[in-house]
């Protein structure tokens, strides 16, 4: 189901869209996940149980959790009732728990315990969709991915950086319009700049680094916008 529709400006123009993205890359150089991980397969993991689920309570969680259990094998051992144990604090942890260890067998099965490297073989795996194996994709294997969310999905729409009535095709559309430079971070900024600045409910516009290039309508401008930190 495609996130809900909201007002939108034009199409943001393409010189402004390399301007954002340089904005965005001077305030956080080098922006990742808030998700908390050592490896490819805790990130996994992690990423898995963040659906529907804050990044601040996955690691609450996972906090717990990874220290007892941090491998496929070890999560295996585990059992959806002993995990459920470190995961009853999330939504939807019963078929959470279930999809994480159909997972880790899988991956034993399949990959030797190692996660995967490509699309396909994610998106094989029990609860990873493709917005998960965009996720570690990117943050865990250095792909340029693009991994849509309902932040990005609304920071897309809402500054007319990349319009479209459903997730994929703002996929698609940031990948022909992020400058190559930025398409490996621009994930993560987009992210960010949703969580605490264009915020779901109504955007901040006051310090917002963007807001000039931003075409949507409703801007409060009450204050100078911040380029630098």
């Amino acid at each position: 189901m495609s996130p809900p529709q909201e007002r939108r400006g034009r199409v943001m123009p393409n010189a402004h869209v390399r301007e954002m993205f340089e904005r965005l890359s001077a305030l956080d150089p080098k922006p990742t996940t808030e998700l908390k991980y050592s490896t490819p397969y805790e990130l996994l993991v992690a990423v898995t149980l963040s659906a529907q689920a804050t990044d601040v309570g996955v690691n609450k969680a996972t906090r717990r959790l990874f220290p007892v259990a941090n491998t496929p094998q070890a999560i295996a051992a585990l059992g959806e009732d002993g995990l459920k144990r470190y995961i009853s604090t999330i939504g939807l942890f019963n078929a959470k728990a279930a999809n994480v260890v159909a997972m880790a067998k899988l991956l034993i099965e399949r990959h030797g315990g190692e996660v995967p490297q490509t699309r396909e073989e994610l998106e094989a795996l029990p609860g990873v969709g493709r917005k998960t194996a965009n996720v570690v994709l990117n943050t865990a294997f250095g792909q340029p991915t693009m991994a849509v969310d309902t932040h990005i999905f609304r920071v897309s729409n809402r500054t007319g950086l990349a319009q479209g009535k459903d997730v994929r095709a703002v996929e698609d559309r940031l990948l022909k319009r992020v400058p190559p430079e930025y398409l490996h971070d621009a994930h993560h900024w987009l992210i960010l700049h949703g969580r605490y600045v264009c915020k779901a409910r109504r955007p901040d516009c006051g310090p917002c680094a963007i807001r000039d290039l931003c075409t949507y309508p409703d801007k409060v401008l009450s204050e100078p916008p911040r380029t630098t930190r």
